[in-house]
């Protein structure tokens, strides 16, 4: 479950919607769905996993191939070495961790969107995609602990 429901967000975040600018400020639905996933049941979303998910999404977004997969593992590994920490800790606690874990994840895509372009591009539309990322947090992880309790407890 955890597999297809990330890589339903990586597909809901490549449907072009008629919006001037709309693909600069989609939210980044794969890194909500990493950073639940490590904290909450890493075993079903393992790195190799990870690695395919990033993948595939700079492939479908066009991005410069591996830097989104880079992004997605970093984030998954300072999460579940972070694991601990989260894991019984109140709602607004983990959003705090997300919203910087959000803000490195979009200075990194920035970067990595500047080095592809071999230019500084402009950091609104990054801060702005990561910020609407932050806000539709608690919406995504609502529905991903609706699916995590559906899980079986030993998977």
């Amino acid at each position: 479950m955890p597999v297809g429901l990330s890589v339903v967000f990586v597909l809901v975040t490549v449907v072009p919607f008629p919006i001037p600018g709309y693909a600069a400020m989609v939210p980044m639905l794969a890194l909500a769905s990493v950073f639940f996933w490590a904290i909450h049941r890493p075993g079903l979303l393992p790195p190799v996993v990870v690695f395919a998910i990033g993948l595939v999404q700079d492939i479908l977004t066009g991005a410069l191939v591996g830097s989104g997969t880079v992004v997605l593992l970093l984030v998954y590994g300072v999460v579940v070495s972070q694991r601990i920490f989260f894991r019984d800790k109140s709602f607004p606690v983990v959003w705090l961790g997300f919203t910087m874990v959000a803000l490195g994840a979009g200075a990194l895509n920035w970067l990595f969107a500047s080095a592809f372009a071999g230019q500084v591009i402009p950091s609104g539309a990054a801060l702005f995609q990561v910020l609407v990322t932050i806000a539709i947090y608690p919406s995504l992880a609502w529905i991903l602990h609706r699916v995590h309790r559906l899980l079986p407890q030993r998977a």
